[in-house]
């Protein structure tokens, strides 16, 4: 059998931890190979190794059949082999293609040939479906496009193999059916994917072979044609995994948040939620439904004290909220877990214990005279890594260092552990694996049967219809529907969020 690509028997170690175990991958031409593993299983390690951002303790690599050593990305460049990282690597004042050729530049008598270098990678755009402005400046453009300039970065430089990491982590629904699209059109000029993803509905429908990996070991190879999500579950995580949440019928009672006539605007000074009205109750979680633009974002912003608004009122448990500094809105009762992890929920260069106090650090026992207590900020972190089962080597361990699906843990863990009367869950499980999933479920649901009132907004589509008792659906910055989950469906769902009105499921 000819393989593109052979990682065999690789270890890899950092101080306290072994990442990579004795695990072989190997990679027809031509094929869509996911990596499949739970956070911080080991998937980002290995393939950081396979290119030359780490050097491995064992093993070797194999590039159509020849032993290679890869010291760094340059040499895995040479080789062929590209990788799209989950967090992009993009200057945003630099436009497209000025992110394109940086560091392989075409020169001119001397100087940068940006004529030459803008036509090149708008052919290379067009060839593959990829649909980029060449001169437009990345901080312009949506997240599903700076993904596309990272593909694009990494053809510009001839990659035959491609590695995705998490690649649909950030996208929006149609954005991810656009990426499956770009996917085949490059495997079809001949290409090779590494996928490492955790989302098992998409490796039934894109990948032709999945290697699994488990707590830094290999678990083995599997053809999709002869497994099942069901079977790809329980390899990743060791078990049988729940796929639909169980839970009683809500008990909803008084009203918790209320908010009437609420305008938002965007940074632009552009009308993003336009007269939103919406009522929550203790005891139940409603669910909002939107495509992603809709002012979904604005309204957070405003519930939390992030952005100010410009007309309405935001009422927690009769008290008016609205537009008080962020803090106030916290001690209020208000529990955020952000849809933004690295922007608005954590510092990414303190230690994970540190970032589980962010809330609390300034209270007692953390502080007393405003010195704040180490040993009992350490103690509480140390109990909260272990009930949300957040993988960290220890809670001196920066949160930048941890996996996205870890740091998403730690926020949950801190957050939830207030026992807020209002918790705000945007892209809870966002970026984590069906293990992960379950617990996170799982944990909202405790918090609306303990009477708590849970607004979860959401772009999966499965996990509103699985967890909300409510489906609140957005459009244009309106609520244009409220509907109950058994009344509808996905391809319901998704008519009302592009702006379809259907009698079933009632308007505003």
């Amino acid at each position: 059998m000819d393989y593109v690509i052979e990682m065999l028997n690789i270890r890899k170690e950092f101080p306290g931890i072994v990442a990579n175990d004795n695990i072989t991958i190997q990679v027809k031409k031509g094929e869509i190979h996911a990596l499949l593993g739970e956070n911080g299983a080991g998937k980002s390690t290995l393939m950081n190794v396979l290119f030359g951002l780490y050097q491995p303790e064992k093993g070797e690599i194999r590039v159509k059949g020849d032993k290679v050593n890869i010291t760094d990305p340059n040499a895995a460049n040479d080789l062929g082999i590209g990788m799209v990282h989950q967090h992009f690597m993009l200057v945003e004042p630099f436009t497209v293609t000025q992110n394109i050729i940086l560091g392989s530049e075409p020169t001119k008598k001397g100087r940068i040939d940006i004529k030459k270098a803008e036509k090149e990678v708008q052919e290379l755009s067009d060839k593959y479906g990829l649909r980029v402005d060449a001169s437009a400046k990345i901080s312009d453009i949506s997240v599903g496009m700076q993904q596309r300039v990272e593909i694009l970065k990494t053809l510009y430089r001839g990659a035959e193999v491609l590695i995705l990491d998490e690649p649909t982590a950030v996208l929006t629904p149609q954005e991810i059916n656009e990426l499956m699209e770009i996917m085949n059109s490059l495997i079809a000029e001949g290409k090779s994917i590494i996928l490492i993803t955790h989302k098992l509905k998409e490796i039934m429908k894109a990948c032709d072979r999945c290697t699994v990996i488990r707590k830094g070991k290999g678990i083995g190879t599997v053809e999709i044609s002869e497994t099942t999500v069901t079977e790809l579950a329980s390899l990743m995580v060791g078990r049988d995994v729940n796929f639909n949440t169980e839970k009683t019928p809500a008990e909803p009672k008084h009203t918790v948040l209320k908010i009437e006539n609420l305008v938002v605007k965007d940074t632009r000074k552009v009308d993003m939620v336009k007269g939103l009205n919406l009522d929550l109750r203790a005891g139940e979680i409603l669910g909002i439904a939107g495509i992603d633009g809709n002012g979904q974002s604005e309204l957070i912003e405003a519930i939390t004290g992030l952005t100010k608004t410009d007309s309405g009122t935001i009422k927690l448990n009769d008290k008016n909220i609205t537009n008080l500094a962020p803090r106030k809105v916290t001690e209020s009762g208000v529990g955020h877990i952000p849809q933004d992890r690295h922007k608005f929920g954590l510092v990414l260069d303190f230690p994970i214990g540190e970032n589980m106090v962010l809330q609390t650090y300034y209270q007692k026992p953390q502080s007393k005279n405003k010195v704040l207590n180490y040993k009992e900020i350490y103690q509480k972190a140390s109990k909260l890594i272990d009930e949300y089962d957040v993988r960290t080597p220890g809670v001196l361990t920066k949160a930048r260092s941890l996996s996205g699906g870890n740091q998403q843990k730690a926020i949950i863990a801190r957050e939830v552990d207030r026992s807020p009367d209002l918790l705000i869950a945007a892209q809870p499980t966002r970026g984590l694996d069906v293990g992960a999933i379950e617990f996170i479920h799982n944990k909202l649901i405790e918090e609306r049967d303990s009477g708590k009132a849970v607004l979860l907004i959401s772009f999966e589509l499965d996990e509103i219809l699985d967890i909300s008792d409510r489906i609140a659906v957005i459009f244009d910055g309106k609520i244009v529907a409220d509907i109950k989950p058994e009344d509808t469906d996905e391809k319901e769902l998704g008519l009302l969020m592009a702006g379809s009105k259907k009698e079933k499921a009632g308007g505003e």
